[in-house]
């Protein structure tokens, strides 16, 4: 069923895509598809299903569309088209008709359709909803200026299932670099982190030109943010100062910024294009939790200690920072714990505290106190009987306080972990 043709032409509509080149389009861009190496498989799972759109968003480089490849190597019959093709400058809503038609007389009926940076498209959402409402299975990536990868959902409100695409884990790291896990490798991955295209090169300036892209095309120009400089200095005092406590007024007293509005914005800006994560201090009150000082994480390890000169100095916070993205990789519902001692992460599921984390570079003399009693205050506010230590390379477990405590390395602990 063909979606529904729009009663006004478009200036354009003159230039309009025909037929003929939008079928020969379609058919060299599936040709060059199948010479491509689809690189290191990807551990996320995604099940397509009928009525639904699968989003996959995530940040620029992290493998979208890679890893939508990959998907649609699995399937037979799949319909694919790159938004992002130069060929098809002109394209509009209404040259949807035709590819529906397209795909069909060339690949049969039946298949899954799988649309890579699809927000070039003025209002895809209109065909994306045609297509689910008519139990299609369909498949999307986007990101760019045009629409921030967590603003993706929103277009299409209830009609789709959305899957979070990362830099590599370690698995994935290893994987991609032909490795043991070991020691070894993870202090490689520790500090060059998991952007596929850097770990291939490994030239600085892939990761500098991926912040600068974010911040000045994807936020600046978008919401007409003429102060870049500030808006830049802000993103890297939060890049560069993972696990720590802040606060909005803080940040707007720190570079002069007349509004706290204008703080709230920028972080929530750099949250929607996954730069940061935010998490709150755990309150059961969901109001407490917004007034409370919250701490910033960075989506990638590599990506700070190449954009921030001071993130490399704190490996106890480097070490936290990748803590945080492998739990973030894996749920949502991610909290720090503060009373009058301090955990590092307690993890809620179906509204229940079901785990406490400790971070440290080494468990020592000079910290064990002060690394045990936040745990443990953790544990006893939450009543769990285990609490986990996570270190750079020790090892060990013991009973404290009735609780029992295991010690472990985190790149052990990456290799093995699930909530």
């Amino acid at each position: 069923m063909p979606i529904e043709r729009f009663k006004y032409a478009t200036y354009f509509s003159v230039f309009m895509i025909q037929k003929d080149t939008l079928k020969e389009i379609i058919i060299s861009q599936r040709e060059a598809l199948s010479r491509l190496d689809f690189g290191t498989p990807r551990e996320q799972k995604a099940k397509i299903e009928d009525s639904f759109a699968l989003l996959i968003t995530g940040v620029r480089r992290s493998g979208k569309s890679t890893f939508l490849h990959q998907l649609l190597g699995k399937h037979k019959k799949g319909y694919y088209l790159n938004l992002e093709d130069p060929r098809l400058d002109g394209f509009e809503l209404s040259d949807f008709n035709k590819v529906e038609v397209i795909m069909r007389e060339v690949y049969g009926a039946g298949g899954i359709y799988f649309f890579d940076e699809i927000q070039n498209i003025e209002r895809w959402e209109k065909f994306i909803r045609h297509l689910v409402d008519n139990k299609e299975k369909v498949v999307i990536t986007g990101s760019n200026a045009s629409l921030l990868s967590r603003e993706f959902g929103t277009k299409l409100t209830g009609r789709h299932l959305q899957i979070e695409i990362f830099p590599f884990s370690f698995r994935e790291f290893i994987a991609m670099k032909g490795e043991k896990p070991s020691l070894k490798s993870f202090d490689e991955y520790f500090y060059k982190g998991g952007f596929p295209e850097y770990l291939k090169k490994e030239n600085p300036l892939i990761l500098n030109e991926l912040l600068s892209d974010v911040v000045i095309k994807d936020i600046a120009v978008r919401f007409g943010i003429k102060n870049t400089n500030v808006l830049n200095k802000i993103v890297i005092y939060l890049l560069s100062n993972v696990g720590k406590e802040f606060s909005y007024n803080s940040i707007k007293r720190m570079f002069d910024i007349k509004s706290v509005q204008s703080i709230i914005d920028y972080v929530s800006y750099f949250e929607n294009a996954y730069l940061i994560f935010t998490i709150p201090r755990f309150s059961y009150s969901y109001k407490q939790q917004q007034v409370n000082p919250k701490k910033s994480y960075s989506i990638d390890n590599g990506f700070s200690y190449n954009n921030s000169a001071s993130f490399s100095k704190d490996k106890g916070k480097m070490l936290e920072n990748l803590v945080f993205v492998e739990l973030r990789r894996r749920c949502r519902d991610i909290f720090y714990f503060h009373d009058k001692n301090e955990c590092d992460f307690v993890i809620k599921q179906k509204e229940k505290i079901v785990l406490a984390i400790q971070v440290c570079l080494e468990l020592n003399e000079d910290n064990r106190g002060r690394e045990m009693n936040g745990l443990i205050s953790a544990l006893n506010a939450f009543g769990l009987t285990e609490g986990l230590i996570l270190t750079y390379s020790q090892e060990d477990e013991f009973m404290a306080e009735g609780k029992r405590i295991i010690v472990k390395p985190v790149w052990k602990w990456l290799l093995d972990y699930a909530i």
